[in-house]
Parts: C-alpha cells; sequence; structure tokens
C-alpha cells in the first residue's frame, strides 16, 4: 500500500518530533565525572562530595556528580586530555598545568609568591585573570572553579631537610608540570616529575627521596610510612581550580552551567574551611606515627627559589612584579 503525501509528510514531522522530544529529555539532565588523584577520605575527596551534593539540590537533580578519586580515570594530564577531547569530565589543575595554554598564569604557582590565600584569591576575581579566562576559553579550557585551597606544599623526606644544601643529591617527587621542577632546581634538589598514585611504591623502592605536597595529601596518601622526616618549608600556597573542556561546557544549558560554577564557588570556599581545619590534626598524627617534624629557617630556601621567577622568557615583561604590586 502507497502512503499519501500527506500521511508521509505526518510521519515524517511525527518522527522528527519524536527525535527532538529525546534530544530535549537527554539535555534534561548530565553527568558529570570528577576526577582526582587522592584518595576517599582526603579533604579534597570530602570537599568533592559536599560539591556533588550541593549541585544535585541546586539543580533539581538535573546535574550529577559521578567522583572517581584515586586516579580512577588516569593521570592529570590523561584527564586534562580527556576534557579537551570533549569528554564529560572535570579535574583538579594548578595553575602551573594551565601555563601550557596561558604561560602567565604560571607566576600564580610561583614558590613563595605569598603565604596569604586571600591575596591570591583575589587575583582570581581581577581584570588580568578574567582576560587569561577568556584566553583559556578560546583554546578550550573551561574553569569550574576558581577559589579551591589545596593546602601549603611541605616536604616529606627520608632525610631530614634543614637548608637548602641537604637537598643536594636528593631526588624529589614532583608533580610534571615546570614551575615546580624549575623551583626545587634552583633549591638544589632533583626534580623527579611523576603521578601521584606512583609516589608510595616509588619510595618503598627507593627510587625518589622525597615527595612534597600539602599535609593532608602527604598524610592521606600514607607516605609517612615511607619516609619520617616532614620539613615545613611552605614553599607555595597551594589555590587550585577545577576546570573542564569548553567543547562539553558549551553544549549545556547556561542555567545549569551557571549552577555548576555558583555551587562550585560555595564548595571552594568550603575548601578553604577544611584546609585551615586539618593541618594542625595531621602534625600531631604524623607524629604519633613517628615522624620528626622540622622547621626550618625559611629564609635561604626563599632566597634560592627567588631565582626561578627569571627562568620564564615567554612571561610578559616585569610579570612578577606586577604581581607582587597587586598582592600588597
Amino acid at each position: 500500500m502507497k502512503l499519501s503525501s500527506v500521511c508521509k509528510t505526518f510521519l515524517t514531522s511525527s518522527v522528527l518530533a519524536l527525535g527532538l522530544a529525546s534530544g530535549a529529555l537527554a539535555q534534561e539532565s548530565v553527568a558529570i565525572k570528577v576526577a582526582y588523584e587522592n584518595h576517599p577520605g582526603e579533604p579534597l575527596d570530602k570537599v568533592m562530595r559536599h560539591w556533588a551534593d550541593l549541585v544535585k539540590e541546586r539543580s533539581g537533580g538535573k546535574v550529577k556528580f559521578e567522583l572517581y578519586p584515586s586516579s580512577q580515570l588516569g593521570s592529570k594530564n590523561d584527564v586534562m586530555d580527556q576534557a579537551m577531547m570533549g569528554m564529560n569530565v572535570i579535574t583538579l589543575s594548578d595553575v602551573a598545568f594551565l601555563a601550557d595554554y596561558e604561560p602567565d598564569l604560571g607566576v600564580l604557582f610561583g614558590p613563595y609568591l605569598t603565604d596569604n590565600p586571600d591575596k591570591l584569591f583575589a587575583i582570581y576575581e581581577s581584570d588580568w585573570f578574567k582576560e587569561k579566562n577568556e584566553s583559556l576559553k578560546q583554546k578550550g579550557v573551561h574553569l569550574v572553579m576558581t577559589n579551591y585551597l589545596y593546602g601549603v606544599r611541605q616536604l616529606l623526606a627520608k632525610k631530614p631537610v634543614n637548608t637548602p644544601e641537604d637537598l643536594q643529591g636528593m631526588k624529589i617527587r614532583v608533580p610534571n608540570n615546570i614551575m615546580q621542577i624549575k623551583t626545587f632546581e634552583v633549591m638544589g634538589a632533583t626534580p623527579t616529575p611523576m603521578p601521584l598514585g606512583d609516589v608510595y611504591p616509588a619510595l618503598t623502592q627507593g627510587m625518589i627521596d622525597g615527595v612534597e605536597n600539602p599535609l593532608p595529601v602527604l598524610y592521606g596518601q600514607k607516605l609517612h610510612e615511607q619516609a619520617k622526616y616532614l620539613s615545613m618549608i611552605s614553599y607555595i600556597t597551594n589555590t587550585s581550580v577545577w576546570v573542564g573542556g569548553e567543547a562539553f561546557f558549551s553544549t549545556l544549558d547556561p542555567q545549569l552551567v551557571e549552577i555548576i560554577h555558583e555551587t562550585g564557588r560555595e564548595a571552594g570556599l568550603y575548601s578553604q574551611q577544611v584546609a585551615t581545619e586539618e593541618d594542625a590534626k595531621i602534625i600531631e598524627a604524623m607524629k604519633a606515627a613517628g615522624v620528626e617534624v622540622i622547621y626550618p629557617d625559611l629564609a635561604p630556601f626563599r632566597a634560592k627559589a627567588l631565582a626561578v621567577y627569571q627562568q620564564f622568557p615567554e612571561w610578559s615583561p616585569n610579570l612578577y612584579e606586577t604581581i607582587q604590586q597587586q598582592l600588597k
């Protein structure tokens, strides 16, 4: 039996309408994978669970965060690659990693830049940073949260470190970003980049002599079981960002994106509260586990580290001085 042109038109229209309706329904809810290297129970994991609850409640269940701790989706660089390919994933990133896309941002992760996180967060609200954010977006990077406080980065090692001279000949694990690699070079160590998930076995096997990170990470990863000297060198006040790919976020309802950003800011404020509360508890827990806590004179470390700011010719002229003026 042949269909009349009217019937054909009706059926075609119905199929198209059904397809559009299905697409609309698919857009009514979205799942986002939240990937990070930290283990369940660490402060970062605690903050992510809080953020997941916030975004689910505020979106009426339209946005669901699926948490992937312990590097389940790969290293930080792996996840960044996934995000840039348009996958529904976000991850923690330091601005040192984003310097690959916008070189000037690397200065915000410089050693001994400031010990006041509030001053750093103020820069993230500045016109200077807003310009960098727009540039990142054009290059495919979507900033989801810019006020996360990861903590102050310290050094855990197999031998005491009281001065920069003690770092001579020591292999120190650092993340795979150029700022931290150069920083430990100028302070006298041999930086050894590797994913966080590989650090415990590397310490166990003697591949590295120490590792830097905020206290909650050092303790949460149980690295103090293999290295018993904690040097409070406080070399970076680690503010962080959470990032995804613009290719993915550009497909979302703008109202949902706004909810993700708003709840992200609230989660960032919560991270600042958690970071402040945790450090004192962790130091006592480490002492109880047999760790020797060392409080070295920071002036020699600061003096050595200052040389790193001369090693980035790709930066805008007088960038370090410009940022220092903003931090006053």
